[in-house]
């Protein structure tokens, strides 16, 4: 979000952004910021150093010159900007005024000890241009102000033999006001540049926390944790004991026919929202819903040794918390519900839009389990059956045909014992 402060800024150079993205927007807001504050504290150091050399009279007035010339090209640039909407010449006029300036002034004064290093200033050119432009763009303009500065070295015998006497206290002042003012206006942008950093680190913090919840919300936690440690690589996974569960609501097509797109999205919503409670309860895995149908599933990705247990007990929950549901939407609802137990091979496929499946003959058979099944019964295979007959309640039901397993055993869970 935003800040108080940037939405200010943002709407007084808004003639300056057009139709530019929000976060272009934001980073020429923030170039806007910190350029003015290099500009207006080089403009009062300007001020002070005309009235300063003038007042030693007309012989002085090349020197206070170069200030006045500075604060005209600045703000000549600035109205430029305003009517050419152009940031990046606005700024390169700005960081050129801000490097030049300094050293033109240290050497009409006469070298570094007359003028008290006022070239001490031209460091402001590179900081903010690499608060503003980045690192690599910026280089330039060290390099730049590192010649300069040996070239005022090397020339400093020369500049000094033209110097006009100036006053101490005049230069005591100007020595006070260049170390000063320079160590004070990079403190102030180093500290805003500071906070808006953080501030874009704590905004990113927030999108990653959502982007990883957003995840965990589609994903089973371990997979997801395993997606996020190993980006790039292939989740696939055999699991060699799991129970899978499949739901189906009954005659839902003809149900929905006489319901709105709105009602029906909410009634499955409603329902598909309370099995997700129930499935987060027993602890399985909700792998997705797909029309009517949902789908869980024990012993993956986590293996679990009650696997059938626990999707049992699920599923002699689901009848009555239906019912429940059905009262509260005021539409009478029933159920098939299918499980079987096996071998599964679980992964995740696509690459933008992530899913955590299963594939196997154990899910097909789930699957037949419940499309054979019948409304408000709980049908089990026999594998699952075998797991557990010592702790639960089973009718046998007689032999029904299965697709690609010709006819089977399959058994209807009543209760637990």
């Amino acid at each position: 979000m935003m800040h108080q402060a940037d939405r200010y800024f943002l709407r007084l150079i808004q003639p300056f952004l057009g139709s530019k993205p929000p976060e272009v927007a934001k980073t020429v807001v923030l170039g806007v910021v910190i350029l003015s504050i290099l500009v207006l504290a080089e403009s009062l150091a300007c001020v002070f150093w005309i009235f300063s050399l003038s007042s030693l009279g007309e012989g002085y007035a090349v020197m206070a010159a170069v200030p006045y010339i500075y604060i005209i090209i600045s703000y000549s640039s600035l109205l430029v900007f305003y009517h050419f909407k152009r940031f990046d010449a606005f700024t390169f006029t700005q960081l050129v005024m801000l490097l030049v300036m300094p050293f033109f002034m240290q050497w009409i004064i006469g070298g570094f000890q007359a003028s008290s290093g006022v070239a001490f200033w031209a460091i402001l050119s590179p900081v903010g241009a690499l608060m503003i432009l980045g690192t690599r763009q910026s280089t330039p303009w060290f390099i730049l102000f590192g010649v300069l500065a040996v070239l005022s070295w090397w020339l400093n015998s020369l500049f000094s033999m033209h110097a006009m006497p100036i006053p101490s206290d005049i230069r005591d002042a100007f020595f006070a006001i260049n170390m000063a003012g320079v160590s004070g206006i990079l403190y102030i942008v180093m500290r805003y540049f500071q906070s808006q950093k953080a501030k874009v680190l704590e905004a990113l913090a927030i999108e990653k926390s959502r982007s990883e919840q957003l995840l965990r919300s589609i994903l089973p936690d371990s997979v997801a944790q395993r997606l996020h440690e190993a980006q790039g690589t292939r989740i696939a996974d055999s699991h060699e004991a799991v129970t899978i569960l499949f739901a189906d609501i009954v005659n839902f097509t003809q149900i929905s026919a006489t319901m709105s797109p709105t009602q029906v999205v909410d009634m499955l919503n409603h329902v598909f929202s309370r099995f997700d409670q129930l499935a987060a309860q027993y602890g399985v895995e909700k792998i997705k819903t797909i029309g009517d149908a949902y789908m869980v599933i024990a012993g993956a990705p986590n293996p679990r040794h009650d696997h059938a247990q626990v999707i049992a007990d699920m599923a002699l929950a689901m009848p009555a918390l239906l019912r429940e549901v059905s009262h509260e939407i005021g539409q009478s609802l029933e159920m098939r519900i299918g499980i079987n137990s096996g071998a599964v091979v679980a992964g995740i496929i696509g690459n933008t839009r992530f899913s955590y499946d299963l594939w196997g003959d154990a899910v097909n058979l789930a699957s037949r389990m419940e499309h054979t099944g019948l409304p408000n019964q709980i049908q089990v295979s026999a594998s699952t059956y075998t797991l557990l007959s010592q702790d639960y309640v089973f009718e046998p039901r007689n032999g029904v045909e299965i697709k690609g397993k010709g006819v089977v055993s399959t058994y209807w869970l009543k209760s637990k014992k």
